[in-house]
């Protein structure tokens, strides 16, 4: 079968790099209109015609959207190429499989990151030969990870690589720490790769449509028009989002007092998080999903004993059950509501330990130590929701509430609110003078 494939430049570039026996990753898009969608089943298709028996995915945030949207794409260039339903292919609604003359098939799948498989277990059963995520920025990072891991099934005997393809628009997260930052330093390691493809580049998209997108407010005409990795996508934000992503690289930040900060689950979902600091170096972190007060205090008195905390340098949010905790340990007690030091301009002394922690990460002055990519992706998330908020009617300084928070990301901030404690020793340098165990 002669198949006719109308491709742009940047898609004929990256079907090369798809094709070849190095690259086992590859990054395309960063606009919209770019044509990426069409590259990604149209390389399915390919994929499926060439090799009998091979088993692919085509995978979004949503199956939903998937099937509104993406799939549509691949029925259309099936029509286009002259491949029939029930002759050619069928699918199959109730699996979400599409299976080939051939016997090689195609799997639909939802990848959104939800609580219940908050490991991604129903992707560890899978065994496929290639990969296609559509919009791959709204995945977590440890998605994307899993999924290449099950990218095996095949390709001994038809003489393949693994093979991920990955489309989205510019965002700042794992993908733009993964693919785009590298490739613009130069520093993308051989297996992956990176093409940028705007609206500009398909000679097939419409001219209204390119008009349409530069009618658009500047930040998102800066995204999906000009393809601008670089955008601020929120005036509010307090942190820096390259500054967020230098904090877990070790870049010679000096040792000093220790101490010891906890935020500590008060219901639900919530998690306990304990953070061992050496100066302004967290050097250690430990994670509870489910613990009583005294499993809690417990927990810090271990990390204490092992690091030869003193006791005047530990605290705890002194909110909720936490002030049991502070109670059994005779600890410092953290009040989120309480009054900012000096009587700085802040609504609260949470918002002012939050601005200093802003302005420590900022100046590359924080080091979090881990090596868990789904911990450094949420705590990435967190601290990208440390935005100001409504002055209120004092004038003073606010930031995002809790409630919005967890709200925007479905989930406690956690991470960063023991991040956050860390500060009112910064704040407040002569804590110890007079405490009294």
């Amino acid at each position: 079968m002669t198949l006719n494939c109308d491709f742009t430049p940047k898609q004929s570039k990256a079907i090369k790099y798809l094709l070849d026996d190095t690259t086992s990753e590859l990054l395309f898009g960063g606009g919209a209109g770019g044509g990426k969608s069409y590259l990604g089943c149209a390389w399915i298709i390919i994929s499926c015609l060439k090799h009998k028996g091979i088993r692919c995915l085509i995978g979004r945030s949503k199956l939903d959207n998937l099937k509104k949207t993406t799939l549509n794409t691949f029925f259309e260039i099936c029509g286009e190429w002259g491949l029939k339903s029930g002759k050619h292919y069928s699918f199959n609604a109730s699996t979400n499989i599409i299976k080939f003359s051939n016997g090689s098939e195609v799997m639909l799948k939802d990848l959104f990151h939800y609580p219940r498989d908050a490991n991604y277990d129903s992707l560890g059963s899978l065994e496929l030969t290639y990969a296609f995520v559509d919009e791959c920025n709204q995945i977590t990072g440890k998605a994307k990870a899993i999924l290449s891991s099950r990218l095996r099934y095949k390709l001994d005997e038809n003489n393949l690589i693994p093979k991920l393809l990955m489309t989205c628009n510019p965002a700042k997260n794992w993908v733009y720490d993964e693919f785009y930052k590298p490739h613009k330093e130069q520093k993308l390691p051989l297996y992956r790769r990176f093409i940028q493809s705007l609206a500009t580049d398909n000679l097939n998209i419409s001219q209204h449509y390119q008009e349409q997108l530069s009618k658009l407010d500047e930040i998102s005409k800066q995204r999906l028009l000009y393809g601008n990795w670089e955008y601020d996508d929120s005036e509010d934000k307090l942190i820096n989002y390259d500054a967020i992503l230098g904090m877990f690289s070790d870049s010679g930040i000096e040792t000093g007092k220790k101490y010891i900060t906890c935020d500590v689950a008060r219901f639900g979902k919530d998690k306990t998080v304990i953070i061992y600091w050496n100066g302004m170096r967290a050097e250690q972190m430990k994670v509870m999903l489910s613990n009583t007060i005294v499993e809690a205090s417990e927990s810090i008195r271990e990390m204490q004993r092992a690091n030869n905390v003193p006791l005047s340098n530990i605290i705890v949010d002194d909110d909720g059950i936490g002030g049991g905790v502070r109670d059994i340990l005779r600890c410092k007690g953290f009040v989120n509501n309480g009054k900012p030091i000096n009587n700085e301009n802040y609504q609260n002394l949470k918002t002012q330990c939050y601005y200093k922690l802003a302005e420590q990460i900022n100046h590359s002055r924080v080091f979090l130590a881990t090596n868990n990519s789904q911990v450094k992706q949420d705590i990435t998330q967190e601290l990208e929701h440390v935005r100001r908020h409504n002055i209120d009617k004092d004038g003073k300084l606010a930031i995002l509430p809790k409630d919005k928070v967890k709200a925007l990301i479905g989930r406690s901030p956690d991470y960063t609110d023991a991040l956050m404690m860390r500060m009112w020793y910064e704040l407040k340098p002569n804590h110890g003078q007079y405490f009294i165990q």
